[in-house]
């Protein structure tokens, strides 16, 4: 039996929105009122012992609006970041790695997904199999491992996975690499994850048809769950993927816009994978709204930060770390956060960021004017941001192992260099 709502604030009694981020980030002065500031336009009335939870649209894009839509006096956008301190009140030694805790669950997940794609075409095989050979960082099956733990202990259930949530973290894994194939043929990407891509080995054509027979092998897996909520969830997550797409091949004159446009990009192609499929395991034990928003919210922060690192990360990290060649968004013709928040120091980006720095020089220019702009520093302290609400949302849940292993990836998130 799941437990009632109410119990659920007892883990935070005596601690308002504010502090906690005081707590986790060191934040003081005009931190702090930023932090309230951008609780409030997630949902969150900070002290109030009360939280408005919602998943529509704008919810997604409201710390970004905040920050267009607020001017100080600096011409920085935030005060100068300090470093994150997300580990400060999570830095107790019985504290497991989130890999670790969640890799029994994770150990048979590659051959697993090469059971759903059984064929007895040889080439098609290769194909498929081709990204899953084990040597991923399975990063969004491992948070949906350990959110439906903790979901299930939170439920007064042990911690042991349901089927139908193992399943999910299978999907979850098959939808986000079938994307990465379509990725690379829109793109016309030759390398990820340090090897040449199934478009540049077997031709566009083949790729894309690579791409489709695992998300059809996907959806068949995700029928057999049974569950129609579920299925609902998580085709939503292949509708934002195509959405998403779209929106990347647009963009927005006015500034404030722009920005906006840029973070629900981000949670289409994104974040909506990992904030769904965290929704999808509370469903299947939890029929409480407010525990399965709980997971959703903490998947939907926890994405946007990690696309927000691997932003930034194109600025910062060689080709060699990140398994593709660096400044690959500038050459595609992509403003980024980076790029986004260099403009306010460097109003010239704003003409290269409306012609997709398609002139001769563009790309090299933007990059060295995001270089010496705060870019960098201002997206990384955005993401410290979102890792902050998803820290505050799953403290929401019953302590357990899963939990503070949640908790701490986002520190993970934050520190990743590839």
């Amino acid at each position: 039996m799941a437990i009632p709502w109410r119990h659920c604030w007892r883990w935070t009694t005596g601690v308002t929105s504010t502090s906690v981020l005081e707590t986790i980030c060191g934040f003081n002065g005009r931190s702090a009122t930023f932090a309230a500031l951008s609780l409030r336009g997630t949902g969150a009335v900070a002290g109030s012992g009360k939280e408005r939870l919602s998943s529509t649209p704008e919810d997604t894009t409201s710390i970004g609006n905040y920050i267009l839509t607020s001017r100080h006096k600096s011409r920085l956008l935030y005060p100068t970041p300090k470093p994150c301190c997300c580990k400060r009140i999570h830095s107790d030694a019985k504290l497991k790695d989130p890999f670790t805790l969640a890799q029994k669950d994770l150990n048979y997940l590659y051959d697993d997904i090469k059971k759903e794609l059984f064929v007895s075409k040889s080439e098609l095989k290769s194909l498929c199999d081709y990204y899953f050979d084990g040597k991923g960082k399975a990063f969004r099956p491992m948070i949906v491992v350990l959110m439906a733990r903790a979901c299930n202990i939170h439920s007064n259930r042990d911690g042991d996975l349901l089927p139908g949530q193992r399943s999910i973290a299978m999907i979850s894994e098959m939808i986000h690499t079938a994307s990465l194939v379509h990725d690379d043929v829109i793109d016309g990407s030759d390398k990820r994850r340090g090897k040449t891509t199934i478009s540049e080995v077997w031709g566009e054509r083949k790729a894309i048809l690579a791409g489709d027979f695992i998300l059809s092998a996907a959806s068949m897996a995700l029928a057999r769950i049974g569950n129609n909520t579920v299925v609902s969830v998580l085709s939503q997550v292949i509708e934002d993927l195509v959405r998403g797409e779209f929106m990347q091949l647009g963009s927005k004159e006015n500034e404030s816009e722009r920005f906006k446009h840029y973070l629900e990009k981000s949670f289409k192609k994104t974040a909506s994978l990992i904030a769904n499929s965290c929704k999808a395991v509370s469903i299947l034990v939890n029929s409480d709204p407010e525990v399965q928003e709980i997971a959703f919210q903490y998947g939907r922060n926890v994405g946007i930060a990690f696309q927000l690192v691997d932003d930034v990360l194109d600025f910062t990290a060689c080709a060699s770390q990140l398994g593709k060649p660096s400044a690959t968004d500038l050459k595609l013709g992509l403003a980024t956060g980076p790029v986004l928040f260099a403009c306010q120091q460097f109003p010239e980006l704003h003409a290269m960021i409306m012609r997709r720095f398609s002139t001769t020089g563009d790309v090299d220019r933007a990059w060295q004017y995001v270089l010496e702009s705060d870019g960098v520093v201002q997206t990384n302290y955005l993401a410290q941001s979102y890792c902050r609400e998803a820290i505050r949302q799953i403290s929401l849940l019953r302590p357990s192992p899963e939990r503070d292993a949640l908790i701490r990836l986002t520190e993970m998130v934050l520190t990743r260099d590839k």
